[in-house]
């Protein structure tokens, strides 16, 4: 059956440089802990295999850490190093590929309980070269690419923010100085990876502890700051926003992701209670679970070349079978999203 006229777009092949997907529909990184020891078993296989059987075109895994003693304080969050880790996600991948989808796994360092200020340059260079390993590593056993985890107030957040990074060194300074962190990372996985292997790098304005934060205040600064990372080798940006329909600067409708792919030139996802009604943080402050949300603007907004792909999470979460639905125009049968859902892993 052919997509629903309303979705058609969500449903037309994407290409950037070697990344190849067979539509533009992305499972965001959700955070799940059903690794015991860091490591993904069969069940995390299963249910990545769920949604790529079901049509999602690209999967992002769940933050995968590095090798790095402050890297997770989360036993059952999985590790990218290590041999039995990295046999667990070559499964992962291995039964990915066989349901036709993609997936790439998100590399992550959840970041320093306070500021940034007291690692040393020495210390910075392992977690650099941490990054790099994980990244070869992916490559490796058969991912389909990397993203880069730079949001959210993580650790290469923490460092792009001025709240967390007041280093007087070459790591610190003003909005641009305070990227070098993460362009020496994304240097380090290019250099690991090689030219042609897709680099997505994710990141955001908004922190989990302040919601109204601002990387860059205009759109000359988020020029700059895009720049600075794209020239480093990122391939995609990953624009995570907590509502994907609110304009990211005055004058104008353009939401982050719209800006980033007119500053940067560059391929972009878009992400943010796609397909819900309302934003993930009610459900951690009220226990609130999510109703079903027409896409229609959405889709517009994809029509209109305003982003490339879209991620969606928690209604992938709800519903596995989310993007076969709205393909076949079978949107009746869309589940909701319920907070219960965080305990298991189907």
């Amino acid at each position: 059956m052919e997509a629903a006229k309303s979705a058609q777009a969500l449903f037309t092949p994407f290409q950037a440089g070697s990344l190849e997907l067979a539509n533009r529909i992305v499972m965001a990184p959700m955070t799940r802990q059903f690794s015991p020891e860091g490591v993904p078993g069969e069940n995390v296989a299963l249910y990545y295999k769920r949604r790529a059987e079901n049509g999602v075109g690209l999967i992002v895994t769940e933050g995968t850490v590095i090798e790095h003693a402050d890297a997770s304080n989360q036993g059952n969050v999985p590790h990218i190093y290590g041999e039995a880790a990295l046999k667990g996600w070559a499964q992962v991948v291995k039964a990915v590929h066989e349901a036709g989808g993609k997936i790439i796994p998100q590399i992550w360092h959840m970041g320093a309980k306070g500021q940034v200020n007291d690692y040393s340059a020495a210390e910075i260079a392992e977690i650099v070269a941490s990054f790099a390993r994980s990244a070869a590593a992916a490559k490796e056993i058969g991912f389909d690419g990397i993203e880069i985890h730079g949001a959210h107030g993580y650790l290469i957040d923490q460092f792009f923010w001025e709240k967390t990074n007041t280093r007087t060194d070459q790591y610190g300074g003003d909005y641009l100085a305070r990227t070098t962190f993460a362009v020496e990372i994304i240097k380090a996985c290019r250099h690991a990876v090689g030219p042609d292997f897709p680099i997505v790098f994710r990141f955001s304005q908004w922190k989990s502890s302040d919601y109204n934060a601002k990387l860059a205040k205009t759109p000359e600064e988020l020029e700059q700051f895009l720049k600075r990372l794209s020239d480093a080798g990122v391939d995609l940006f990953h624009c995570s926003t907590r509502r994907f329909w609110e304009p990211e600067f005055e004058g104008s409708d353009l939401n982050l992701a719209g800006w980033t792919k007119k500053l940067s030139g560059k391929p972009v996802i878009t992400v943010g209670s796609v397909g819900l009604d309302s934003d993930f943080m009610s459900m951690f402050k009220e226990g609130k679970g999510s109703s079903v949300q027409a896409i229609d603007g959405l889709v517009q907004r994809l029509e209109n070349g305003e982003f490339d792909l879209v991620a969606i999470g928690r209604a992938l979460l709800g519903d596995p079978a989310w993007a076969s639905k709205v393909r076949d125009g079978r949107t009746d049968e869309l589940l909701p999203f319920t907070p219960e859902l965080l305990g298991t892993l189907t």
